[in-house]
């Protein structure tokens, strides 16, 4: 299981609101169907593989893209784990939790 974490910001807009653009990106990540969680600083994500992964996150780049918006800031960061069966959102969170007890 891959995962990441992205944020795409747009560049040049006049406001410091960004809720319907983040609100644009994480619909394209929800139609996707893939896991995901929504965070205060960007959006988690799981694929099986990378074509998915980077499909979708183009997606939700060109949706912030709408209107006027003539530049954006794209942050990706990727963990690619082949060395354990649950390397996902949930399991990583659950595996410090337990250590946590």
């Amino acid at each position: 299981m891959i995962t990441a974490d992205f944020a795409i910001l747009p560049v040049g807009i006049d406001d410091t609101e960004l809720k319907e653009y983040v609100r644009r990106a994480v619909q394209v990540v929800k139609d996707s169907g893939l896991t995901y969680q929504l965070t205060a600083m960007g959006t988690l994500i799981e694929a099986q593989n990378y074509e998915e992964l980077y499909k979708t996150i183009a997606k939700a780049q060109q949706a912030v893209f709408k209107d006027d918006i003539k530049r954006v800031y794209t942050v990706i960061k990727i963990d690619d784990r082949r060395d354990h069966d649950d390397h996902t959102l949930n399991g990583k969170v659950q595996r410090v939790d337990e250590i946590l007890k």
